[in-house]
């Protein structure tokens, strides 16, 4: 009620805006506004005007990237054609799509504390800032981290401590929970609750459901359009609207659609309370049953053996890590931000070395193999697919690799083929990487790995930044590599994904491992989740109140009947 009462803080009225060359406006006839105390999620598919709707909001459309831009836009009710950039510094704060873009400094503490600086603040102001910016987003004692050895999530959080610095009247956020683990996501939620209660705007585009939940508001994006604009407690509900749109309903609204629950299940607590008193019970047998893994006795294809390692800054990252992986596994890697599950990858490809301990590639110690040796049977997959494309069309892209391997120039052109095909790029052969979509730049970075045809694929967080379409596209291409033999390792923060996706988990905590195996196993592993505060995903952590480790909604729903009158 405050919030719509009040005027807003940033607004558009009929705003179309147009890129040079585009087909079709990124965003057309669009009426949007926040208000002070207000928490706005912008959801939609990839490509449905979502980051372009905040670069308008600020004028860095058309002021600083160029586009053809018309309808009425206002800061602070002033038009903002007459709003000069540096009058919004201070006032709105902006966390980018791509956050690593935004940190440049030397250490932690120097990069939270430039922004108060340019805006002339003393010196005891500035200090008190970056402190108590730093405790809001759970980095205090980082200080004198560089910040590039912080993990994804790390930096992701340290950009938003950029930003809350500067004490802002608005807060714009361009996906800001991609790359933090679940318990991250709620500490950051839970921050932008407080700032609303302080008569803040906030506007936070996402693709998980997570930010809509926290949210008073949400308007759905497609195709640059306004879909929906309503309360997001009633749009939640939509679960039709939502995946249209290129949004994963949540877990319990679509479990109610499937059991004809009027009225919806709120939470866990509330939707056992509710299913009991209505009679639901579990039918046993309906249980995921994965495929058995490979005799203890047989040769690893990857292993590491007590592995520790170092950062020079004195960061510890892997504490005595042992592990073995056999061919034709799908291994989630799980764990909190910083918990070493990235720095593990990176030794299993060759691109660290231990600092004390081995690792082996096919009984080889990686110390003895050449880097590229283990590039043609490892292949790795960086959490931002832009680190690893360099080449001026898709097809170079995908050549780059096997074409240094010395092939024949007809195997060379048959495995770009198979590549391109898998991935389904064909038809975006000529293409400039840099012109694709996230969702396709991912699917590129893939592909020009496959063409070297690895034994084992390691991928960095493969969905963020992903719309759900687009996550569930990468997640059949790896169950199609992984039924042709390929290896698969995934580093992810979805529990979802690895619930419904991966045979066996690797949980760590603190450069551990605290559990290893099936994933099955993993969700009755309820002491070593809590240690890593691990969250379940809800259709999982409601199946276990019933007595059933239910994997998806699908199973869940599968797995319960009503036994007996309802109360």
């Amino acid at each position: 009620p405050r919030a719509a009462a009040a005027r807003p803080l940033l607004a558009l009225r009929g705003v179309t805006c147009r890129y040079p060359g585009a087909a079709a406006p990124a965003l057309a006839g669009v009426d949007f506004d926040v208000r002070p105390g207000e928490i706005v999620a912008v959801m939609g598919h990839s490509g449905a005007g979502k980051s372009t709707l905040l670069k308008c909001l600020t004028g860095i459309v058309p002021g600083f990237e160029h586009a053809e831009v018309t309808g009425e836009r206002r800061a602070f009710a002033e038009p903002l054609e007459d709003v000069r950039p540096g009058d919004l510094a201070g006032r709105v704060g902006m966390v980018f799509q791509d956050f690593e873009a935004q940190l440049f400094s030397t250490n932690v503490r120097l990069e939270v504390g430039f922004a108060p600086q340019q805006l002339g603040l003393p010196r005891g102001e500035i200090a008190a800032r970056t402190v108590r910016a730093l405790e809001r987003v759970g980095l205090s004692g980082f200080d004198a981290r560089d910040p590039a050895t912080l993990s994804g999530g790390e930096k992701q959080r340290l950009a938003l401590a950029g930003i809350l610095a500067l004490a802002p009247s608005v807060v714009l956020l361009d996906e800001p929970t991609t790359d933090i683990d679940p318990e991250g996501k709620r500490t950051v939620l839970a921050l932008l609750r407080a700032l609303r209660d302080d008569g803040v705007g906030v506007v936070i585009v996402e693709h998980e459901i997570l930010a809509a939940q926290a949210a008073d508001r949400l308007v759905l994006l497609s195709d640059g359009r306004v879909r929906a604009d309503g309360p997001s407690t009633e749009l939640l509900r939509e679960t039709e609207l939502l995946a249209a749109c290129g949004v994963r309903p949540r877990d319990l609204d679509v479990l109610a659609r499937r059991l004809g629950v009027d009225g919806g299940l709120q939470d866990v607590d509330a939707a056992e309370a509710q299913l009991r008193r209505r009679g639901f019970a579990a039918r046993p047998g309906h249980e995921r049953r994965d495929a058995q893994p490979p005799a203890a006795d047989e040769t690893p294809l990857l292993e590491a053996r007590d592995v520790h390692f170092g950062y020079p800054d004195g960061a510890v990252a892997l504490a005595g890590v042992s592990l073995r992986i056999r061919a034709g596994e799908f291994v989630a890697l799980v764990g909190q931000n910083g918990s070493g599950k990235t720095t593990l990858a990176k030794h299993l490809n060759g691109l660290l070395l231990p600092t004390r301990g081995t690792v082996l590639l096919d009984g080889a110690d990686t110390r003895t193999l050449a880097l590229g040796e283990i590039a043609r049977r490892v292949g790795f997959v960086f959490q931002d697919p832009d680190h690893q494309l360099f080449s001026p069309s898709v097809e170079e892209e995908v050549a780059y690799g096997p074409r240094h391997l010395g092939l024949p120039p007809d195997e060379l052109r048959a495995r770009v083929e198979r590549a391109l095909c898998v991935c389904g790029l064909g038809e975006r052969r000529d293409e400039d990487p840099f012109l694709l979509r996230k969702g396709e730049r991912q699917r590129l970075a893939v592909a020009s790995i496959l063409a070297i045809e690895p034994r084992v694929l390691i991928l960095d967080e493969p969905t963020t930044g992903l719309d759900w379409r687009e996550q569930l596209a990468v997640l059949d291409l790896l169950a199609q590599l992984n039924r042709a033999g390929v290896t698969i390792v995934v580093i992810s923060h979805s529990p979802w994904l690895v619930a419904e996706h991966a045979a066996r988990a690797v949980l760590m905590a603190r450069g551990r491992v605290l559990f290893d195996g099936p994933v099955a196993e993993l969700l009755r592993a309820g002491e070593a989740l809590r240690a890593a505060a691990f969250v379940l995903p809800d259709a999982t952590q409601l199946g276990l109140r019933f007595g059933v480790a239910a994997r998806s909604v699908a199973e869940l729903a599968a797995a319960l009947e009503l036994h007996g009158a309802p109360a």
